[in-house]
């Protein structure tokens, strides 16, 4: 089987190199990555049935998780820590919240949630004042920023500042957190956010990381990974299903707080001629794998 494609019966993303990978770390032959912190968002809308969940197909030439469905989302960036135009709770409350120490660093990861919304889905969480939202992103200027924001070259605080917003946190609600496990080889400690898709704004697919995107009910995706149609990580398709349990946007919003921020962290251990793959509270991504070779 191909570098990276995964191995599966049902659509659970899983690198054929994982077994190799778990013996040599247990053999303290491998050691692990230090997770880089990252921001992903459920990005809600409400259609006939209950709400859709925003989704991107990663490009199966990505070197992690290729041809799998996640959300928007990517990696913190230091200057995401830069005094910010900033509404909605405080810092030190969403310190608190994504259990982080400190409120710089809790401003990053959010920084990073609405930054990387804007710069794959051309979504934008930020409005003139405190109780407004953009209701249109869309034209050559903001897509030159948008751009610029990609490339590195201008940072979330100066792009607000240049345009006059601010960043409404309060539209963001902490999902979930999960942690890659530590014998992969790119690994992220990664909070998972809902929001809601802001009036008079509309997503397109604007991450060259994605050849497809698609707005989908979470039973519908979660249905087609059942079946082995859709390929996804286990936090992808673990947030999916706590959302069938909600009729609108704004009722999974209004859940937020109460969601367990606990990191999910995979374990691995040898059971006789086995190992075992597990996600602690989450049975259904467990794997047993034969000494001898892969699954």
């Amino acid at each position: 089987m191909p570098n990276g494609q995964p191995n599966q019966s049902n659509g659970q993303w899983y690198p054929p190199e994982w077994p190799d990978r778990i013996r040599a770390l247990a053999a303290g032959e491998l050691t692990p990555v230090t997770p880089r912190r990252a921001a992903t968002v459920l990005l809600l809308r409400d259609g006939t049935a209950g709400p859709d969940v925003h989704m991107l197909r990663r490009r199966a030439s990505m070197a992690f998780a290729g041809g799998a469905y996640a959300y928007p989302g990517g990696g913190v960036d230091p200057r995401d820590e830069q005094p910010v135009r900033w509404a909605g709770p405080a810092l030190e409350t969403w310190a608190g919240r994504l259990g982080l120490d400190d409120p710089a660093q809790a401003q990053a990861v959010v920084c990073a949630a609405v930054r990387e919304t804007y710069e794959e889905a051309g979504v934008l969480l930020a409005g003139e004042t405190a109780d407004t939202v953009v209701g249109d992103t869309t034209g050559e200027d903001w897509e030159r920023d948008r751009e610029a924001l990609v490339a590195r070259e201008l940072s979330f605080a100066d792009f607000l500042d240049r345009r006059g917003l601010v960043l409404r946190s309060d539209l963001l609600g902490a999902w979930a957190r999960w942690i890659t496990p530590a014998f992969e080889q790119r690994r992220y400690d990664t909070w998972f956010f809902v929001a809601a898709l802001p009036a008079g704004q509309r997503t397109r697919n604007a991450s060259t990381e994605a050849d497809r995107t698609v707005w989908i009910r979470p039973a519908e995706a979660a249905a087609g990974y059942d079946r082995g149609e859709l390929t996804m990580m286990p936090p992808t398709i673990s947030t999916l299903r706590t959302l069938e349990a909600f009729s609108t946007a704004a009722e999974a919003l209004a859940a937020a707080d109460g969601q367990d921020l606990t990191p999910v962290l995979a374990q691995a251990r040898l059971e006789g001629e086995e190992l075992v793959l597990s996600w602690p509270g989450h049975e259904e991504f467990t794997k047993i794998i034969p000494t001898g070779g892969a699954a």
